[in-house]
């Protein structure tokens, strides 16, 4: 038999105790912030062994004044302080129930009823108590327990005498000396409210999270994988916030503070799961066929680089999700800023012209919009309020907003628009759309001007018109993603005409729009991570879930083959288990199947499962 044995403070709790007191008891911000610093720092040298234990409980005890009253709203505070992973493991502690041991240098007086609601009854609970006076004042503690002085927790658990394997679960030193003492068997030091780095060559194992105690050790859990060992990479322009939502999730983050270039990505590449980038980020397949563990990434813009590796994805299981409108007020802002530019001419932006060229106003000039999306939206309302006129083509035909008109083709839209601004995805129908012949159809004094898919516009035969002088000015934002041959020839010609406007991609990067992106990723990713869902994925079929309640969701990625379903189906069926709920999404490429079934399950159903033909990628969830 098992016996395990869990520490209170900083391991059962998120917090010290004491310190959470001198919170309650302490009423002067001034003393308070003093003597809470002084409690930390007497805990720690006592945790680290530098200080023996009960000059530690004493010098602790004399900085407070407590009354029975304060213990109870320590309690009730205490409650809400429980370690998160201790905290979704109830069912682990009522299945163990009788073998699970609180041994803490802390008290009885607050632990026990805090423990309580997890089948830890208070025999099972061994700690120092606290004495009072007749009117309810803390005199101090029971000098004659052992867990008052140094080695109390060996000499406690040596008296409990277990038969049979002990496992100690803790942050600090005095959890250790019960292996160190030859008692105990086992010391796994849990580091997901402090972690002490002297004590971590002392582990058997470092635990960040109870999950990763109860994986490692193959028994009953919440969670089918420690998040804890989900490895999460962020390029170092990501804002912050984004970091902190994984790390408040519990997986474990990395901010790669060199550029990200692909050999800084192979030395990663089986032990990442997820990868944020920007959008001008280019992830190799070459990477992507090396990241065994990897199984989305994450694009803190819209799509960008990344776009031009969906297959190759896909084909390794790996999931893409981007943020696709958190940038269109900021690049909505952009193309009118571009327009004004090139309406006023070369003249109001450049210094030493030879040559005085006329400027124009926005207003009442007609503004053509190719993509009536989120984007082109925003930007039809704003041009809208200075005074022009919008018409639109699209190909999904989405309502007109205001006062903006949807016209009959592109051809005539070229015709009648003095600007014309691209909106475009990057689905294989927009590759050239705006050729020779579309060119030739807008009007000699049009702007033109694309922030959105590089390869809609044909260079070389923009280039050549624009160097006839048809055109009063082009912006472009979107290029070609690894131009060639003659779209390289054309780049260079085009840096050399005053009124063209060549940015990197910069269109809808504002402080603003990377902290919407910072917060929209991470949220969608975690979901995919935690349920399976794959709303707005770039690459995988979209699939909206319900929430897992108690079942296993078993999640099968797969080439688009006929019958992968049926043979899922004929392996549960075989195996007598029970199909909760079923869905399936195809594409192209892949199909996505989940199926939610009753525990029970053995582990050759999953092997059964991953040797199915055209398997790409399968996993659990519970």
């Amino acid at each position: 038999m098992v016996y395990i044995i869990i520490d209170f403070d900083s391991t059962f709790m998120q917090v010290e105790a004491l310190e959470e007191l001198g919170e309650i008891v302490l009423k002067n911000p001034k003393e308070k912030a003093r003597i809470l610093q002084e409690i930390k720092d007497i805990t720690n040298l006592g945790m680290e062994g530098k200080l023996s234990f009960h000059e530690s409980l004493t010098r602790r005890m004399d900085l407070l004044t407590i009354h029975r009253t304060d213990v109870e709203k320590l309690v009730k505070r205490l409650r809400k302080k429980v370690s998160v992973s201790f905290s979704r493991n109830k069912a682990f502690f009522k299945k163990y129930k009788g073998q699970i041991y609180i041994i803490s240098s802390g008290f009885k007086d607050f632990i026990v009823p805090v423990v309580a609601p997890y089948e830890i009854d208070a025999d099972f609970v061994l700690a120092n108590t606290f004495t009072y006076d007749e009117a309810g004042w803390v005199t101090g503690f029971d000098h004659d327990n052992p867990l008052a002085f140094s080695k109390g927790k060996p000499k406690v658990l040596r008296q409990l005498n277990l038969d049979g394997e002990i496992w100690v679960i803790g942050d600090g030193y005095t959890d250790y000396e019960m292996v160190e003492a030859g008692i105990a068997h086992k010391f796994f030091a849990f580091t997901e409210n402090v972690l002490r780095e002297s004590l971590l060559d002392k582990a058997h194992h470092i635990t960040p999270s109870f999950d990763e105690f109860l994986f490692v050790n193959r028994m009953p859990r919440a969670l089918s994988y420690p998040k804890n060992r989900i490895g999460v990479a962020l390029e170092r322009d990501i804002p912050a916030e984004a970091a902190a939502q994984f790390r408040d999730e519990g997986y474990q983050v990395e901010i790669l503070e060199e550029p990200l270039t692909e050999e800084a990505l192979h030395q990663r590449a089986t032990e990442l799961s997820i990868l944020g980038v920007l959008p001008g980020t280019l992830v190799s397949p070459a990477f992507l066929a090396s990241a065994g563990r990897l199984m989305a990434i994450g694009v803190f813009g819209a799509g960008g680089a990344v776009r031009q590796v969906g297959t190759a994805a896909a084909a390794q299981g790996v999931a893409l999700f981007d943020a696709p409108y958190t940038h269109t007020r900021a690049q909505a802002e952009m193309v009118l800023a571009q327009m004004i530019f090139l309406l006023r001419g070369p003249a109001a932006w450049m210094d030493a012209l030879s040559e005085v060229q006329p400027s124009y106003e926005l207003r009442g000039k007609t503004l053509g919009i190719v993509g009536y999306g989120h984007s082109g939206q925003q930007l039809s309302i704003l041009a809208e309020s200075l005074g022009m006129e919008v018409r639109y083509v699209d190909l999904n035909n989405n309502p007109a907003l205001g006062n903006a008109r949807q016209v009959g083709s592109l051809a005539e839209l070229a015709r009648v628009a003095d600007i014309i601004s691209l909106h475009l995805d990057h689905r294989p129908e927009n590759k050239d759309l705006f050729n020779a012949a579309t060119l030739r159809r807008m009007p000699s004094h049009a702007v033109l001007l694309n922030f959105s898919n590089g390869e809609a516009i044909d260079l070389p035969a923009l280039t050549s018109l624009l160097e006839t002088g048809k055109f009063l000015g082009v912006a472009l934002d979107a290029l070609p993603a690894a131009p060639t041959g003659k779209q390289l020839d054309a780049l260079s010609r085009l840096r050399q005409i005053a009124r063209v406007r060549l940015t990197p991609g910069i269109g809808g990067d504002t402080v603003e729009s990377r902290l919407r992106a910072a917060s929209f990723v991470p949220a969608r990713l975690i979901e995919y991570i935690n349920t399976g869902a794959t709303q707005g994925s770039l690459n995988f079929p979209e699939l909206q879930l319900p929430v897992l309640k108690d079942a296993h969701r078993l999640i099968h990625i797969h080439l688009n083959r006929p019958g992968i379903l049926a043979q899922i189906n004929g392996i549960l069926a075989e195996h007598r288990i029970n199909i909760l709920g079923q869905y399936l999404k195809t594409n192209e490429q892949i199909g996505y199947s989940i199926t939610d079934i009753d525990k029970r399950y053995s582990r050759k159903v999953l092997n059964e499962l991953k040797r199915i033909e055209h398997t790409i990628k399968f996993r659990t969830l519970y």
